[in-house]
C-alpha cells in the first residue's frame, strides 16, 4: 500500500494576505443647524466628499490601511446651508506575509481599501440616518484607477 502525502494547507512561503480587525479610529457628526434644517422646504443637496487613504506597518507581516473621509453636505436652496458634516478615520489591520515587494504597494493601495470600502459605507449611511437624515449613500469606488492615476501623476511629475 502506497502512502499518501495529505496537504492541510498553503506552503509555507505561499503569499498569505487577509484582513484581522477593522476599528473606528475617530468619528464625528455634526448636525448645526438641527432642528431647523429639518424643517427646510424643497432642499437640495450638494455634496463634498474627500478620501484619503493611509498605510502605515506594524511589524514584518502586518500593516494598518485607514480611510478618512469627510462629507459636507450643504443644501443649494439655503445659500449652502449646512445640513450636516461627517468625518471618519476607518481602519483594519491586515496580514501580508510573503507577498512579493513589488506587489506590496498595490495591495496596499488597491486591495486593502477595497475590502474596507463597503464597511465604512455602511457606517457612514447609518449615522446620517440617525443624525435625522435619509440614507447618505456614497458611491463605489475605483481604487484601482486612483491608484492608477496616482502613479501616472508620479510619473510625469518626474
Amino acid at each position: 500500500m502506497a502512502e499518501e502525502q495529505v496537504n492541510n494547507g498553503p506552503a509555507e512561503d505561499s503569499p498569505v494576505f487577509r484582513m484581522q480587525k477593522m476599528y473606528i479610529k475617530d468619528f464625528s457628526f455634526e448636525n448645526p443647524n438641527a432642528p431647523a434644517v429639518f424643517q427646510a422646504p424643497d432642499q437640495e443637496p450638494k455634496v463634498e466628499v474627500n478620501l484619503k487613504l493611509n498605510n502605515t506597518k506594524l511589524d514584518d507581516d502586518h500593516y494598518e490601511v485607514g480611510l478618512q473621509i469627510t462629507a459636507k453636505i450643504v443644501d443649494k436652496n439655503a445659500n449652502d446651508k449646512t445640513m450636516f458634516i461627517m468625518e471618519i478615520e476607518h481602519a483594519a489591520a491586515f496580514l501580508m506575509k510573503n507577498i512579493p515587494a513589488e506587489h506590496q504597494e498595490m495591495v496596499l493601495g488597491v486591495d486593502c481599501p477595497t475590502l474596507l470600502f463597503p464597511f465604512t459605507r455602511q457606517i457612514v449611511s447609518q449615522m446620517s440616518v440617525d443624525g435625522g437624515f435619509i440614507p447618505f449613500l456614497m458611491e463605489p469606488i475605483n481604487f484601482m484607477a486612483l491608484y492608477q492615476n496616482s502613479k501616472n501623476e508620479v510619473q510625469e511629475a518626474n
